[in-house]
C-alpha cells in the first residue's frame, strides 16, 4: 500500500472545501463586447486563439476594430480585423455585405459605403467566443464563426415579396476596400456558375510603413441566379475586374456581387478564405479548414468554443461571492489576451522558414508591459512561439520588429522594447529559444543604427554612447526617425539595456557590463530643482523631475504635466514633444530596474510614496495607456504594498469593468486585458524581472497550473470579503511556512507553490523591511541578495 504524503491529503481536502476542485464553464463570463465602445476599441467578433480570420460586422462610428456598440450603422461583414488598437482602423478588407433589390433590379441595389449603410436591432447583438450575430434593420440576420484562416457566415433572409407575388431574391456584394479606405489596386473574378468569387488587394498598415498584398476566396451555398461586378452604384454581369485607387481623393467604389433564389429556410452561408500568400492558398485554406460550409457552422463554432476553454482552462477561481460582473470583467480581459498576435504561420510571403511566424504585434510598447509575461504563465508555448517569430524577423530583415501589422514595420514608439520580451523569456526560462541569436539581435539594437529609425532599431546611438542620453534636438546623421520623444526615450533605451545586460550575464558574455553601466543612463535627464506647477499655477509641491537636455549638456525645458490627463495629447504625429504618449510625471516612476536608486534620488521612501498618490489623485496619471500599469504597484518598492492593493482596487472596477464602456482606453491587442487579470490574481510582474508583486487577489483564491511542468501554483486569502474591506495582507506563508517579501519568482508557477495571505482592513507591516522590498539593480550591486526568497 502507497503512503500518501499528508500535505498531498490536506490539499486535496482544502481544494474541495473551497470548491476548486470542479471545473465550471468559465467561458460563459467572456463578453467580447467589454471595451466595445468609448475608445476601447475591441475586436467583439468570432475568432480562434491567435487566429487569423476575425469576422465581426463593421460599422462607420468607433470601427478600429471593425464593430462599436455606439449606436452607428453597419456597412458591411468583414474577415480580418486587429484588436483594440489606436490610429487608424485595422483590415476589415473585403467586406460583405447582404440586401435585398428593389424591383430585383442590381442598379436598385445600394453597393457604396455611405450608401448601404444600415443600423442593426440593439437588442440582436449576439458576441461569444467564436460566435458573433446581429439582425439588420429589414430582418436579415448575419451569423459568423471562424477557423483559423477562414470565416464562415450565415445570412437569414427574411421572407419577402414583389407586388406580383413572386420572391425577391437575395443579393450579397463584396466589397474591394478596407475599414479606412486604403486599398491602393485590387482585382476580382466571379465564378457565378460555381458561386465563387475570387480576388486581392493591395492596402496600407493601419500603423506602420510599406503596403501589403491580401487574397481572398468566397464560396456562396444556394442557387445563385448570376453574379457580376459593380462600380460606384452600378452593377453588371460583367465577371473580372481591376480597379485602381483613383484620383486624388476620389476613391473608386468597387467590388463584386451574386444573386440566389430565395431557399426555402432563408439561409445562404458563406466561406471566405483568406491568405496573403495567393488566391490559390486562400481557397486552399478555406477548403481544408470548412469543407462543407452548409453544415459546419455550428460544428465550426462548438470548435471555437471548444479551443478557448483549453487556452483559458490553466486558470482557475474560487469566486468567494464576488459578482457575475467582477467575473466576466476578469474572464474577458484574460480572453483579449490571446487575439493578437496572430498567427500567421504558412502565411508568410516575405520568406521562407520552418519556424513560426507571429504578425500583429500592436504594439510591444504596450504589450511587453504585462500581455507577454501573462502569456508566459497561462501559454509558453505559444510565448516561445512568438519570441521566436521576433527572432526569425530579425533574422530575416536584420532587426528585432517593435511594432508589426500585416507583414509591415510598424511605427517605433520609444525603445527597442522586443528586448524587454527577449528578457521577460529568459529570466522565466521558456524553452525551444536559440539564446545565442537571441543576443544577437539584442545587441544589434543597442550598437547599429538603421537608417530609418522610425520602424526598426534606436535613434540617436551615437549620442548615446558618447553622451550618455538622448539629446533634445539631437544631431543624428546616420538615422532618420521623428526626432522627439528625447526624455522617454533615454529611459526606454536604459531599460533595454538592462534587458541586454541580463541576458549577456546569463550567457556569460564579458560585454555585458557595458549595458550594465548604460542601464544607469536615465540619471543624466534627472534635474534635481526642478519644480512643477498646475495650468492655473498652484504649485503641485514637488521638486525633481526628468527634463530634456541639449546636446551641450545644458536644460531645455518641458512642462511635467504635457501630455498628461490633465494638457494635451502627445503621439508621434499629434503635438510631439520630448515624452510620448505620457507625461514626464508619469515617465518619473519608469525605472523598472533600479526602483531603490529613483526612490533615493526623489528624497527617499516618504517623498516617493507622496509623489505616487499626488500622481494618481490628481488627475496626472493616465490609467488608459500603458505606462501608468507599473506605477500601480512601485508602492512596494517603497516598503507599501498595501497601498498597492488599495491603489488596484481604486482602478476596479471603476475603470475597468463588465460594461461596454468598460476600458479606460485602447485594450491594446490585449494590454489592458492582462492588467486587469494579473491586478485581479493579486501578482503583477516587473518585466525582464523575475519578479512578481503581491497584493491580495479579488478573489477568495485562485489557482493557475503551468502548461508545461503540470505544477499547480495557488493564491489563497483568508478572511476574505467580497466588498472588500479586508484589502491589506497581515501575513503570509509560503508552502506553509511564514513569507514576509513583497514578491514571488517566476518558480511559484513552474513548481506549484501555495501563497496564503491573511487578510485585514488596515495597512500592515508586512512587506516593509528592506530585506522584503523588491529587487533593484543598485542594492545588487551593493551586495544585498536580488534572487533568492
Amino acid at each position: 500500500m502507497a503512503i500518501v504524503p499528508k500535505t498531498f491529503l490536506y490539499n486535496v481536502l482544502l481544494q474541495f472545501a473551497l470548491g476548486t476542485v470542479a471545473t465550471q464553464d468559465d467561458l460563459k463570463y467572456v463578453n467580447p463586447l467589454i471595451g466595445s465602445t468609448n475608445g476601447g476599441n475591441v475586436f467583439a467578433g468570432a475568432s480562434l486563439p491567435y487566429g487569423l480570420a476575425k469576422p465581426v460586422a463593421d460599422v462607420d462610428g468607433q470601427n478600429t476594430g471593425g464593430f462599436s456598440t455606439d449606436g452607428s450603422n453597419v456597412t458591411g461583414f468583414s474577415h480580418m480585423h486587429d484588436s483594440g488598437t489606436g490610429g487608424n482602423p485595422s483590415m476589415g478588407n473585403f467586406p460583405l455585405f447582404p440586401q435585398y433589390c428593389v424591383d430585383n433590379l442590381v442598379d436598385n441595389c445600394k453597393f457604396p459605403k455611405t450608401a448601404r449603410a444600415v443600423h442593426y436591432k440593439n437588442d440582436s447583438v449576439v458576441a461569444k467566443p467564436g460566435y458573433f450575430a446581429l439582425t439588420l434593420e429589414g430582418g436579415i440576420q448575419a451569423e459568423m464563426t471562424a477557423a483559423r484562416r477562414t470565416a464562415l457566415y450565415r445570412f437569414t433572409f427574411p421572407e419577402s415579396k414583389l407586388p406580383d407575388g413572386s420572391d425577391l431574391n437575395p443579393l450579397i456584394s463584396l466589397d474591394l476596400t478596407d475599414l479606412w479606405d486604403s486599398r491602393q489596386n485590387a482585382s476580382i473574378s466571379i465564378d457565378a456558375e460555381n458561386g465563387r468569387i475570387k480576388g486581392n488587394g493591395t492596402f496600407l498598415p493601419s500603423f506602420g510603413a510599406g503596403s501589403y498584398q491580401l487574397y481572398f476566396c468566397a464560396d456562396f451555398s444556394g442557387d445563385a441566379i448570376d453574379g457580376g461586378i459593380w462600380v460606384n452604384d452600378r452593377g453588371g454581369s460583367v465577371k473580372e475586374l481591376f480597379v485602381t485607387r483613383g484620383f486624388n481623393n476620389f476613391y473608386l467604389q468597387a467590388g463584386g456581387y451574386m444573386t440566389f433564389d430565395r431557399p426555402n429556410d432563408g439561409v445562404v452561408t458563406v466561406r471566405v478564405g483568406v491568405s496573403f500568400v495567393s488566391t490559390d492558398q486562400a481557397c486552399q485554406n478555406a477548403v481544408s479548414e470548412v469543407s462543407d460550409p452548409d453544415s459546419d457552422f455550428d460544428g465550426l463554432r462548438k470548435h471555437a468554443e471548444d479551443a478557448w476553454k483549453e487556452k483559458i482552462s490553466p486558470i482557475k477561481v474560487t469566486p468567494g461571492g464576488v459578482s457575475d460582473d467582477m467575473l466576466s470583467s476578469f474572464w474577458s480581459g484574460i480572453y483579449r489576451t490571446m487575439l493578437s498576435p496572430q498567427d500567421l504561420t504558412g502565411e508568410n510571403p516575405l520568406w521562407k522558414s520552418d519556424e513560426p511566424y507571429f504578425d500583429s504585434f500592436y504594439c510591444l510598447w504596450d504589450a511587453f508591459r504585462a500581455q507577454h509575461p501573462f502569456l508566459t504563465i497561462i501559454d509558453p508555448q505559444a510565448q516561445s512561439k512568438m519570441v521566436r517569430s521576433l527572432l526569425d524577423t530579425f533574422k530575416h530583415e536584420g532587426w528585432l520588429p517593435d511594432c508589426r501589422m500585416s507583414l509591415c514595420k510598424g511605427w517605433t514608439q520609444g525603445g527597442s522594447n522586443a528586448d524587454i520580451v527577449l528578457a521577460d523569456a529568459y529570466v522565466k526560462n521558456l524553452t525551444g529559444i536559440d539564446w545565442e541569436l537571441a543576443y544577437k539581435a539584442m545587441v544589434n539594437d543597442a550598437e547599429n543604427e538603421p537608417l530609418e529609425w522610425s520602424y526598426e532599431g534606436r535613434g540617436g546611438l551615437q549620442s548615446w554612447k558618447h553622451l550618455d542620453y538622448i539629446p533634445y534636438l539631437d544631431f543624428d546623421y546616420i538615422g532618420f526617425g521623428t526626432n522627439s520623444r528625447s526624455i522617454s526615450r533615454t529611459l526606454e533605451y536604459a531599460y533595454n539595456d538592462y534587458s541586454v545586460a541580463v541576458v549577456g550575464k546569463g550567457l556569460g558574455k564579458k560585454d555585458y557590463t557595458t549595458y550594465l553601466s548604460r542601464s544607469n543612463n536615465w540619471q543624466n535627464l534627472y534635474k534635481d530643482n526642478q519644480t512643477s506647477l498646475l495650468e492655473n499655477g498652484t504649485d503641485t509641491g514637488f521638486t525633481g523631475f526628468f527634463q530634456p537636455k541639449y546636446l551641450n549638456g545644458t536644460w531645455g525645458y518641458q512642462d511635467p504635466i504635457a501630455c498628461s490627463a490633465l494638457a494635451s495629447w502627445c503621439s508621434l504625429t499629434s503635438n510631439p514633444s520630448e515624452t510620448f504618449e505620457s507625461s514626464i510625471w508619469e515617465y518619473l516612476f519608469f525605472v523598472p530596474h533600479d526602483m531603490a536608486k529613483l526612490i533615493k534620488l526623489v528624497g527617499g521612501p516618504e517623498s516617493f510614496v507622496s509623489r505616487l498618490d499626488y500622481f494618481h489623485t490628481s488627475g496626472l496619471a493616465d490609467m488608459g495607456n500603458e505606462p501608468v500599469f507599473l506605477t500601480v504597484y512601485d508602492y512596494h518598492y517603497a516598503g507599501r504594498p498595501g497601498l498597492s492593493a488599495s491603489r488596484a482596487h481604486a482602478y476596479i472596477p471603476s475603470s475597468f469593468n463588465a460594461t461596454h464602456n468598460g476600458l479606460p482606453g485602447n485594450d491594446d491587442s490585449g494590454a489592458m486585458g492582462s492588467f486587469l487579470a494579473w491586478s485581479m490574481m493579486g501578482l503583477f510582474p516587473n518585466p525582464g524581472q523575475n519578479v512578481y508583486l503581491i497584493i491580495p487577489p479579488f478573489f477568495e483564491a485562485v489557482e493557475v497550473t503551468h502548461p508545461e511542468t503540470n505544477k499547480t501554483a495557488t493564491i489563497r486569502n483568508v478572511n476574505f470579503d467580497k466588498t472588500y474591506n479586508n484589502i491589506y495582507i497581515q501575513s503570509a506563508t509560503l508552502n506553509g511556512k511564514p513569507y514576509a517579501k513583497s514578491w514571488v519568482p517566476h518558480e511559484f508557477f513552474t513548481q506549484g507553490m501555495t501563497l496564503e495571505l491573511t487578510l485585514g482592513d488596515e495597512e500592515s507591516h508586512w512587506g516593509t523591511r528592506k530585506e522584503d522590498l523588491p529587487p533593484s539593480l543598485s542594492d545588487s550591486l551593493a551586495g544585498v541578495d536580488a534572487n533568492g526568497m
